[in-house]
């Protein structure tokens, strides 16, 4: 699914060049829940972005679901992205004016791909337990439904890959717990998940934890084998 070798991401600082990424090497198959981990610094947030598709590599190779997208144009990378990744974020990123519903509908909206597609919006929304508040504007929600929204946004266009930004950042301690939660039952319902974050709690959740530290790989850990319930279609 992910196969990454020998990355490379420079950035000019003044006078400066700083490598965020060393030669980074792994590879992610489908159906894994992957946590990558490392101090401010280390290089996480610089490899999240190539992974999803917002940033470009300086030098190696990254290949998507067997197609190489390091060299990819703008677009091209845009439409990769629409299409196999879906985001979570630490402040969730809805639009105010907008209904649950309307807000986890915008990517589809994005990509012109309407049919079916308020049903399965509408479905979504209830398999994250806010089915009776499609209609609320995120002001009317708490912050953990707020992110059960995001979830279910991220999912809509059905894509191969979740990718999580230190998801539960804004989250009181039980709140935490319960996104966690959605995430393991995505995650035993088949979908591929990778979540960067700082927190070792949260990484427990992940079956795998890659660490990083000057923008290199230094523990790469499998923490258990997949259930043996991860069966059934993707809600992705």
């Amino acid at each position: 699914m992910i196969n990454v070798k020998q990355l490379m991401k420079s950035y000019r600082m003044g006078e400066a060049t700083v490598l965020a990424l060393r030669g980074v090497d792994f590879t992610i198959n489908a159906n894994e829940f992957v946590a990558i981990m490392g101090p401010s610094g280390s290089g996480k947030s610089t490899l999240m972005n190539i992974i999803g598709c917002l940033d470009k590599p300086s030098g190696g190779s990254y290949h998507l679901n067997g197609q190489e997208v390091s060299s990819l144009d703008d677009d091209a990378l845009s439409a990769v992205r629409n299409k196999e990744i879906g985001f979570v974020f630490q402040s969730f990123h809805l639009l105010p004016r907008l209904s649950a519903l309307q807000n986890v509908l915008l990517p589809i909206r994005f990509a012109q791909n309407d049919e079916g597609s308020e049903a399965y919006a509408q479905q979504l929304l209830a398999r994250v337990g806010l089915g009776e508040r499609q209609d609320h504007r995120p002001n009317q929600l708490s912050g953990g439904q707020r992110q059960r929204v995001a979830i279910a946004r991220s999912l809509v266009n059905r894509p191969t890959i979740l990718l999580a930004d230190e998801p539960t950042g804004a989250l009181d301690s039980k709140t935490s717990v319960e996104i966690m939660e959605l995430f393991t039952e995505l995650h035993r319902a088949g979908q591929t998940i990778i979540l960067v974050t700082h927190e070792e709690e949260v990484a427990a959740y992940a079956q795998r934890v890659i660490r990083m530290r000057d923008g290199e790989i230094v523990e790469d850990v499998i923490k258990q084998i997949a259930p043996q319930d991860a069966r059934g279609e993707r809600y992705a």
